[in-house]
């Protein structure tokens, strides 16, 4: 019989469940806005999570009772089997989605990409990130929208943040922060010679006001420039482009993907926010990532994926094993065995913390 044992507090998360009916049964909660959306969405997640494992248990249940009957009738014995089989499917499947039981699992995302050592070719690449994410994002009906992007003069980005909306867009694209080293024949090189160049990739929560960051606003140095690209009819002629830089910590936001200065400099607090909020949490976090022999940082020798296109294909995840020389399809989008690879660790770390 399948163990139920999961990965989250099941009473805990009830509690919070019946916490936010409440809230929303309460006088004047449609009044509320914002707070409101975001108790709705905090329902969502716990409601995902809660009621596949109330699912479980009574498909266990069932499966228990058919247990008694085969006792008794032994042409029942393939029925059981079958239904043993589908429920470890589903316990398999639920494992996978249980794991994302943090406050900021299910939050959209931010997803920045920084061109690293490699010249021209880490630009491409940069840039081959961002289309294999803005594409993977659509295939699983998530919002994409360019936050900030810094072309490279001759081609590529050499830096650009995307937010990804939708439901537990953090919780499985978290594991894709780090380095991401690509192989190949440069398209630049006129000699035609091997170029190994690296992407540095950062994945923060779209955090929202369940979650409190406090920010001192003297602590933030606030500056503008002009946003365009590189010339041309895009050339922005107005400081639009916002960046805030938060001086304790040296972390900086910036947005220069609206042509409103009020717009831009609203969505740099919501990223600032977020990344105020990443940094403590990799704080809280390092300790247990150093059992496992892994930074909880984005820095370069982290590196977490190859991506190789000579003198063979293959796309490998260092950290899980999990590999594939469907390289191009990779690049397309097709990011799921990865990413489920990076959950599956997590449950098997979230076990051996027992």
């Amino acid at each position: 019989m399948p163990s139920f044992e999961t990965v989250f507090d099941v009473a805990s998360k009830e509690r919070l469940r019946a916490e936010a009916e409440a809230a929303m049964a309460a006088p004047g909660f449609w009044d509320l806005g914002d707070k409101a959306q975001a108790t709705i969405q905090r329902l969502k997640a716990l409601n995902n999570l809660l009621k596949p494992y109330e699912e479980l248990v009574s498909g266990r249940e069932d499966l228990e009772a058919l247990g008694e009957l085969c006792a008794e009738e032994a042409s029942l014995e393939d029925e059981f089997a079958s239904e043993l089989a589908r429920l470890e499917e589903r316990l398999a499947a639920f494992e996978l989605q249980a794991v994302l039981s943090e406050p900021e699992d299910s939050c959209s995302a931010y997803l920045r990409l920084q061109a690293g050592t490699g010249g021209t070719d880490a630009c491409d690449f940069a840039q081959m990130l961002q289309r294999m994410y803005a594409r993977w994002a659509e295939q699983h009906g998530f919002g994409v929208e360019i936050v900030d992007e810094l072309p490279n003069e001759e081609a590529g980005i050499r830096s650009a943040t995307l937010r990804i909306q939708g439901d537990y867009a953090f919780g499985r694209l978290q594991g894709e922060t780090g380095v991401h080293r690509l192989v190949r024949i440069s398209p630049f090189d006129a000699n035609a010679k091997r170029q190994t160049s690296f992407v540095a990739v950062d994945v923060m929560p779209e955090i929202d006001d369940s979650i409190h960051v406090e920010i001192k606003r003297d602590d933030v140095d606030r500056q503008t420039f002009r946003s365009g690209g590189p010339g041309g009819q895009h050339q922005n002629k107005t400081e639009s482009g916002v960046r805030l830089i938060h001086r304790p910590t040296g972390v900086v936001a910036e947005c220069r993907s609206e042509r409103s200065q009020h717009k831009n400099e609203d969505m740099c607090w919501k990223m600032l926010r977020a990344k105020l909020y990443r940094l403590e949490e990799q704080k809280r976090r390092a300790e247990i990532e150093k059992k496992y022999d892994e930074k909880g940082e984005v820095a370069w020798g982290n590196q977490i994926r190859n991506y190789v296109l000579q003198p063979y294909t293959l796309a490998k995840d260092v950290r899980t094993g999990v590999e594939t020389a469907q390289v191009q399809k990779v690049l397309d989008g097709d990011l799921d065995e990865f990413i489920e690879g990076n959950l599956r660790l997590r449950v098997e770390r979230a076990h051996k913390g027992k």
